[in-house]
């Protein structure tokens, strides 16, 4: 369930709050471990975490660019601030990955052991515990909101506990079982890590910033709604977009070429009405053409409002499912 989207700002915030707290504890916590245990696996954890930190305070400050409302230079609002935090944020991770592995590599060849392996260690299960607890806000926040920004935000977090896992066994396979080079491959795995989930990040925020379209199935209901409608007999150029945590779509439908403007104009009225019943958070934009007239070419021209049959089955299907959900 969405939240409304007066609430929506108050809940990123919140998340974004929550995960800076959680840096700074984190920071303090694993300074210290790092100082004490001269663990790599353990300085590319706090390396990690210090990046969170500035990650934080970025997603902080793109959720509340992108809650402002819209205004005279910014008509469309301000939603891609979140993906441009959020971009900011896979640099850092793919610095800090670098950096990781670099010192990995170094202290493999220079054979240099860890020392306190039980402050590591007990240092690093409290890092899992304070992130499990972040997680399981930001999950919640990210249900409700679906902001990108807290999404690449929880994925810092998300391999905080790969990473706080892979410390843990590190030290005990350095100082308990003998393996001195147990530290530093776990860093460059650490590493490798950080970059892998970098990468996986980017490919949502590019999507948002280069205006992708929305998922075939979120269309076809959107569409499906739409052919509910008995005073329309088409639909064509339609294109669709997500800016933050709104949606955008536009299209044009065809309507009787014998009705007044005034009548078309309230069907254009009915139109959006039931379609914000259904997708409140949607910005639409149509424009009627008179049955039959097409100004565009290509797929543009092609109308993709379903049948009438087929809406039918598709409202069947969702409410079979629905009866099926437990």
């Amino acid at each position: 369930m969405s939240a409304a989207p007066q609430d929506t700002g108050t809940l990123n915030r919140s998340a974004a709050l929550a995960s800076i707290g959680t840096a700074l504890f984190l920071l303090a916590l694993k300074s210290w471990a790092a100082w004490s245990t001269g663990s790599t696996a353990m300085l590319g954890s706090l390396a990690d975490t210090t990046l969170d930190l500035v990650a934080s305070l970025v997603t902080l400050a793109g959720v509340w660019i992108a809650a402002m409302p819209a205004d005279d230079k910014h008509r469309f609002g301000h939603g891609k601030a979140e993906a441009i935090a959020a971009l900011f944020q896979i640099v850092l991770i793919s610095i800090s990955a670098l950096g990781i592995a670099a010192r990995a590599i170094e202290q493999l060849f220079a054979g240099t052991r860890t020392q306190a392996a039980a402050e590591g260690i007990g240092v690093s299960l409290a890092a899992i515990a304070v992130t499990l607890a972040l997680i399981a806000w930001q999950r919640h926040v990210i249900q409700r909101t679906g902001s990108i920004a807290i999404q690449t935000d929880a994925v810092h977090y998300q391999s905080d506990l790969l990473l706080n896992g892979a410390v843990i066994l590190a030290l005990v396979l350095d100082q308990y079982a003998g393996f001195g080079r147990a530290d530093p491959l776990f860093g460059f795995a650490i590493a490798c890590w950080l970059g892998w989930g970098s990468w996986k990040a980017s490919a949502q925020v590019i999507e948002q910033l280069m205006d992708h379209e929305w998922p075939q199935e979120k269309k076809e209901r959107f569409l499906a709604v739409l052919a509910r409608n008995p005073d329309i007999t088409g639909v064509h150029d339609l294109r669709t977009r997500t800016s933050g945590n709104r949606d955008f779509v536009q299209f044009h439908v065809w309507v009787d070429p014998g009705m007044t403007i005034r009548d078309a104009h309230q069907v254009m009225d009915d139109i959006e009405e039931r379609l914000q019943a259904e997708f409140p958070d949607v910005e639409i934009l149509i424009h009627p053409d008179p049955e039959g007239l097409v100004n565009e070419e290509g797929e543009a021209a092609e109308d993709v409002l379903p049948h009438v049959c087929d809406v039918e089955e598709y409202f069947a299907g969702q409410e079979g499912e629905a009866r099926a959900a437990p």
